[in-house]
């Protein structure tokens, strides 16, 4: 959890059909969503991920998609919360929701129901999960609470997507879980100025009924969740139902409720043209703009989306100062200018393919009035292969009214992040 202050947005977002579209293998939503927030919101707003999946399952999921790094993750449906790059687990939440919970005692009702459990790696500490079909929940739920309830458990039951059926403390779930973080950050004296709570199935519900939040149900959600927000009274202002799946929904939510910027980088026409380039205000932001348009362009050349033109590839120069250096991991120094010329005769060399860049976990630090320090993680997918990430470091100087992206300190790295 890098960002330190009070976030200027908190987005609370489900992960499977909500931020992530499985049918999408080009994973367009994603890729759209990813740089509207390393560009616009990453150095100030927090990112957080609510989803039923284990750790193991978060990570698979981490090496299958291009997932940007949260700052938060609330994994196994609200019963176990992690935080940063290094997964570090809250064991404060872990002793709140430990109270009148009795995993063997669950075991042993669902073991006298012959109930059938999910995989291994979905039974956590504090979450018992089984596979129920819809047609057998009717009748099955209300016995397992019953019983439950008759052994003196103080636990809830979550079934989502026709299927997935959970036990859990009644103190956990998704809902708990963002209170439960909301609390401490405003003890922290970090209360987010807008808050972004996104879903699709019945599991999600209890993020909409967490207070002074807006929240989006995407356009793909399930039945469940649909029947529930028809179900409630009163009103509903604060829950937008999106026309646009996963991601692309939650970026339409983001425009409903005027939460900007809104627009991604990857909506709009990337500048071209050295003359027509504005000089930005020399803050984080404008330092994290310019790496994911730099990735962007270079992806747009590569893929041949773009014309092959002079003007264009002077873009791509254009944020290189004429003086700069890199320094490599093993040592050495050499121009990058080198490097970028070497990309002129690779232009459409992966038309027709799936080709990505972007950027992950852009970091800013300031170091004068002009100056940046700006370190990211570039990240390359070719067809179903996903690299192992670039760690990159650069001082971006917007002295004497010109933008300068320098590459002076370098590094390709290969890191193990703690969810890969």
């Amino acid at each position: 959890m890098e960002f330190k202050g009070s976030p200027r947005l908190l987005i609370v977002s489900d992960l499977d059909h909500t931020m992530v579209e499985h049918g999408d293998h080009d994973n367009k939503s994603l890729l759209r969503f990813g740089a509207l927030w390393q560009s616009e919101f990453n150095h100030d707003s927090l990112l957080v991920y609510s989803t039923g999946r284990s750790p193991k399952m978060f990570a698979d999921l981490r090496r299958e998609v291009p997932l940007l790094t949260a700052g938060i993750a609330i994994l196994s449906c609200g019963t176990e919360i992690f935080y940063g790059d290094t997964m570090t687990k809250d064991h404060g939440w872990i002793d709140i929701i430990s109270k009148g919970w009795n995993r063997a005692a669950v075991e042993e009702v669902a073991e006298e129901m012959n109930l059938k459990y999910q995989c291994d790696s979905e039974q956590r500490p504090h979450k018992v999960s089984f596979h129920v079909r819809k047609e057998e929940s009717v009748h099955t739920m209300p016995t397992l609470l019953a019983k439950l309830l008759e052994k003196g458990l103080d636990i809830k039951l979550i079934y989502s997507g026709g299927l997935d059926l959970d036990v859990l403390p009644r103190a956990a779930g998704k809902g708990q879980a963002l209170r439960y973080l909301l609390q401490k950050l405003k003890a922290e004296g970090r209360v987010p100025q807008q808050t972004l709570v996104c879903g699709d199935s019945g599991n999600d519900q209890e993020l909409f009924s967490v207070d002074n939040v807006c929240g989006v149900i995407v356009a793909n959600a399930k039945d469940e969740l649909l029947q529930w927000h028809a179900d409630q009274v009163g009103d509903k202002s604060h829950i937008f139902v999106a026309t646009e799946n996963c991601a692309a929904g939650i970026i339409e939510a983001m425009k409903h409720f005027g939460l900007e910027p809104n627009v991604s980088p990857r909506d709009r026409t990337v500048p071209l043209s050295v003359h027509d380039k504005l000089v930005p205000k020399a803050d984080a932001g404008a330092a994290a703009r310019e790496v994911v348009e730099y990735l962007l362009l270079t992806e747009q050349w590569l893929r041949g989306d773009i014309s092959a033109s002079e003007e264009v590839f002077r873009r791509l120069k254009f944020g290189l100062a004429k003086d700069s250096s890199r320094v490599c991991a093993w040592g050495t120094i050499d121009s990058p200018h080198k490097e970028i010329e070497n990309l002129q005769a690779q232009y459409g060399s992966q038309r027709g393919k799936v080709f990505h860049m972007w950027a992950d976990r852009v970091r800013s630090m300031k170091l004068s009035d002009d100056s940046w320090l700006v370190r990211f993680d570039k990240w390359e997918r070719s067809g179903e292969t996903m690299s192992t990430p670039v760690f990159e470091c650069l001082i971006a100087d917007w002295s004497n009214c010109s933008v300068i992206l320098s590459f002076f300190h370098y590094q390709r790295l290969e890191y193990t992040n703690g969810s890969m």
